[in-house]
């Protein structure tokens, strides 16, 4: 014990360097996200997110956006606790045996228009999940999906580019007859 006490005290900590950020970049990419939203909906977004059995890393990833460098609320995007305030049904993980029908019945509460969007690798297929016992699948197995945001997890800019995607996507399908 005291060995490790020691060693400690003179070794540095293996933790990895921060990744630098582009300020300018995030706030560009969350206004755009902001005005699409506005434009399509005529109000801010409002986003409902849903752990259907994951590893909590897309969480952490999710409420990253929430934190004082994010901050996208400030730019018009919003977590609601209820889906009946949603337009966007955000998952992450393989659904579970346990989450298929709060899955469905939260998909169900959610109005029209609404998206579905995957977070992951593991909302895709299962991921390293795929195939064990208590897995159903990806999200698609139990609700329809409009947008698959890959990575493991993924980043809060990837995350941002994907729904700015998504409204985008959505406002020109508005538009075409």
């Amino acid at each position: 014990m005291r060995k490790l006490l020691f060693e400690s005290l003179f070794r540095r900590p293996f933790t990895e360097q921060a990744p630098s950020l582009d300020d300018a970049a995030v706030t560009e990419l969350a206004t755009a996200v902001g005005h699409a939203a506005r434009r399509r909906l005529g109000r801010s977004l409002s986003i409902r997110e849903v752990d259907a059995g994951s590893c909590n890393g897309c969480e952490l990833e999710i409420h990253a956006l929430n934190n004082a460098h994010y901050d996208v609320e400030r730019f018009g995007l919003r977590f609601v606790a209820s889906p009946r305030h949603a337009d966007v049904l955000m998952v992450t993980g393989p659904v579970t045996k346990n989450m298929r029908e709060a899955l469905a019945l939260t998909y169900h509460a959610v109005p029209n228009p609404k998206w579905v969007v995957a977070i992951g690798d593991c909302a895709r297929d299962g991921g390293c999940f795929a195939g064990s016992y208590a897995v159903v699948g990806g999200v698609s197995e139990v609700v329809p999906v409009d947008l698959h945001i890959p990575g493991c997890p993924p980043t809060p800019n990837a995350i941002l580019k994907g729904l700015l995607a998504l409204l985008e996507q959505a406002d020109t399908a508005a538009v075409t007859p």
